[in-house]
């Protein structure tokens, strides 16, 4: 594969969808900070206003854009190319969250946050990546998915469901893009509780898909204790993504705990035994790869900004 090195960034432009809030907005000042120009997406404008505002001198595009419509991520690229020329770092950041029983979610709940989640992934692989290979340029995209993307949790099928799959799509497109030999690296980043608005994703819901789960508002309020009181912020994550792409890494896991829950789970599979439950009680001892935790519930590592709804 040619170099496909970003480390140099300054000059650079990056797109960042979500960019209206959480860790969407922190890529996104993050980006300005090394002196990249930067395209925002967002159905929440008065977020990207503040971002935008936020960024200061930088040069900067804002892009109103319902990343789970193929027409408006289409759009976003037509419209960061007429304007820079070309994209360098691509951030499909966007996401949203629901919680409940899998035997009570609706079919609105599906289609809101697989359509968010990770059709908004899979538009943006689709009206970038292209224009990116012909650009010929060194390039990159990151993809947030959480680590919910990497273990299973009670309570979060909806959301595990779409980040599990935006984890296996970034691992097929890296391996995809370096078959062809393309100057293109990929990023799959997959944090876990961040204090951002995720749990407020709702207010972007548009009202045709907003039959909740009946039997959410329990793991809700777990979620949102849990999100509250996280203890890296969106902005180390927006740093320590930026370093994960100057140096090629594609996996990105902020939280560095998880990993012994991601081994206990590949353990689990291995050894042909029943899944454990990814995320402990407070009173838990800490389990180890070699043994199960038994099944006790718990909320979600909900990982990323509030993003964009449908």
């Amino acid at each position: 594969m040619e170099d496909s090195s970003l480390d140099d960034l300054r000059g650079k432009v990056a797109v960042v969808t979500g960019g209206g809030s959480g860790i969407g907005r922190e890529l996104a000042l993050a980006c300005a900070r090394e002196g990249m120009r930067v395209a925002l997406a967002d159905v929440d404008e008065p977020g990207m206003a503040e971002t935008t505002r936020l960024m200061g001198a930088a040069e900067s595009l804002a892009v109103r854009c319902d990343v789970s419509k193929e027409s408006d991520v289409e759009s976003l690229a037509a419209d960061a190319y007429a304007r820079f020329g070309a994209v360098h770092l691509l951030f499909n950041n966007a996401g949203v969250a629901v919680c409940g029983p899998a035997w009570t979610t609706t079919a609105e709940e599906w289609q809101w946050v697989l359509g968010v989640n990770l059709m908004g992934v899979a538009h943006g692989i689709r009206a970038f990546v292209p224009r990116m290979l012909k650009q010929g340029e060194a390039c990159h995209v990151v993809n947030t998915a959480s680590a919910a993307g990497l273990i299973s949790v009670a309570g979060s099928s909806i959301y595990c469901v779409s980040k599990h799959a935006v984890v296996t799509l970034s691992e097929c497109l890296a391996h995809e893009l370096g078959r062809e030999g393309a100057r293109i690296g990929v990023s799959v980043l997959c944090p876990a509780f961040v204090p951002t608005g995720i749990h407020e994703s709702a207010r972007n819901r548009p009202p045709e898909l907003a039959t909740d789960n009946p039997l959410g508002e329990p793991y809700a309020k777990m979620v949102k204790k849990a999100v509250e009181s996280g203890r890296i912020s969106a902005a180390e994550i927006a740093t320590i993504t930026l370093d994960a792409v100057k140096a090629g890494r594609f996996y990105v896991i902020p939280h560095a705990k998880i990993k012994a829950l991601v081994e206990m789970r590949m353990q689990d599979i291995v050894q042909g035994r029943a899944p454990t439950d990814s995320t402990p009680r407070a009173d838990d001892p800490p389990p180890t790869p070699s043994q199960g935790r038994g099944n006790k519930r718990a909320p979600s590592p909900l990982g990323e900004g509030r993003g964009e709804a449908p």
